[in-house]
């Protein structure tokens, strides 16, 4: 039976490769949407997993959590610098890292931020040290530099006429190790040094107000007190603070986890738990994905049935093949094996073939995710597959049953004479 099936297939390859194609293409667009939907959450998940509040001003706590965790390129109102000084001093906090960004360089975000945020971020240091003065920086795992490396922080972007500052060049001082989160291709460097490039430091805004008095309107802010490269840091916060778009606090317990949101959810601030923000946008690609998904299940409804018909019309070009073998004495349940053995094996080709392909393309998606965000994406099959794998072969078995099913009721009579 095992040979002439091989040979039945040989025969008709054509049409054997064209169903399994059919069937391969159909099944792995449930394939890919199912993988990379977990895929993306598991990616997300883990890469917010390091932040246990964000807090910010008032606005959108979806663009928040975008901006200071995901490192997107998006303007944030600033909050009163006040916060950070009160957010170090509170026995609730266990440390309490601000973060400032717009400028970038080859692509890679700068993120003024702190030394907290650089010991906590990752498990440490691949190489090179913490930065210790205006002029250094700490690298991501995925930043395409190395050690000792110059680094010219450009506003905005090159196709958006973004300029680049020359008041400060900062040196690679240290790599950190990978974390699979967005952080991996972020340039991070002293908020200091940030602020006075900027001309956000407490004795640039006394500079401001003079020219305001003496030209009678309000001057951009100068720059000519130049950051110095090789001024330490300080990490000592006063009440002169400039304003901030995000800080990014890791409290004691849970319990001041959740005393320290519901304080800064009132009035100009708004905190938030990256977690919780993540479920609402979960449900929003549950939601994206259910539609995929009947999509997909549309699709493969739609194969199945094309199969079928093609499998019909095939048993019906054979009748009289069939009519010659119960003639020579085949019964019929070995006609009727041998035909939902070779339509099963066909599709059965052709569900692999598709969990194939769609493994890959969700692996092709989360590389091009991971290499433009820097979160890692990863791509896994879970039990519940398997599940989903025997109901399609089941479905499979039922769909082959039918010409099965037709060869078995042909007498050898009407097979001849047809």
């Amino acid at each position: 039976m095992i040979r002439f099936i091989l040979a039945d297939l040989r025969k008709y390859w054509l049409g054997s490769a064209v169903v399994v194609l059919i069937v391969a293409l159909a099944v792995a667009l449930g394939v890919a949407v199912t993988l990379q939907e977990r895929a993306l959450r598991l990616g997300s998940a883990r890469a917010a997993d390091k932040f246990d509040l964000v807090i910010g001003a008032a606005g959108s706590e979806n663009q928040l959590v975008l901006s200071s965790v995901f490192l997107q390129a998006s303007p944030l109102p600033l909050m009163d610098g006040r916060v950070l000084t009160q957010l170090a001093s509170d026995p609730r906090v266990a440390w309490a890292a601000p973060i400032g960004f717009g400028d970038s360089f080859m692509g890679y975000p700068i993120v003024g931020t702190t030394t907290a945020l650089v010991n906590n971020l990752a498990d440490g240091l691949a190489e090179g040290k913490v930065f210790a003065r205006e002029g250094e920086a700490v690298i991501g795992a995925s930043v395409a530099l190395k050690l000792g490396d110059q680094i010219k922080p450009m506003h905005g972007t090159a196709e958006e006429g973004g300029h680049t500052h020359a008041e400060l060049a900062y040196h690679v001082a240290g790599r950190l190790k990978p974390t699979g989160t967005a952080w991996d291709r972020a340039v991070l460097v002293p908020i200091q040094a940030v602020w006075h490039i900027h001309g956000m430091g407490h004795h640039d805004e006394a500079e401001v107000e003079r020219d305001h008095d003496a030209h009678g309107e309000a001057a951009e802010p100068h720059e000519h007190h130049a950051a110095d490269p090789d001024a330490t840091i300080s990490e000592t916060w006063d009440a002169d603070v400039p304003g901030l778009p995000a800080i990014l606090v890791k409290p004691k317990s849970i319990a001041d986890a959740y005393k320290l949101r519901q304080q800064y959810r009132a009035g100009a601030t708004l905190a938030v738990f990256p977690a919780e923000v993540l479920t609402r946008l979960y449900a929003t690609l549950g939601d994206a994905k259910r539609v995929l998904f009947a999509v997909a299940a549309g699709s493969q409804g739609l194969v199945a049935a094309s199969v079928l018909l093609v499998t019909v019309i095939h048993v019906g070009q054979r009748r009289r093949q069939i009519g010659a073998l119960r003639a020579l004495g085949a019964p019929r349940r070995a006609l009727f094996s041998i035909v939902w053995l070779e339509l099963f094996v066909l599709v059965a080709m052709g569900l692999a073939a598709g969990f194939a392909l769609g493994y890959a393309a969700a692996l092709a998606v989360s590389g091009m995710v991971a290499s433009g965000s820097g979160v890692s994406i990863p791509v896994n099959f879970a039990r519940g597959d398997l599940g989903f794998a025997v109901a399609l072969l089941a479905f499979a078995a039922l769909i082959s049953s039918v010409p099965a099913v037709l060869a078995y009721r042909q007498s050898p009579a009407s097979a001849l004479r047809g």
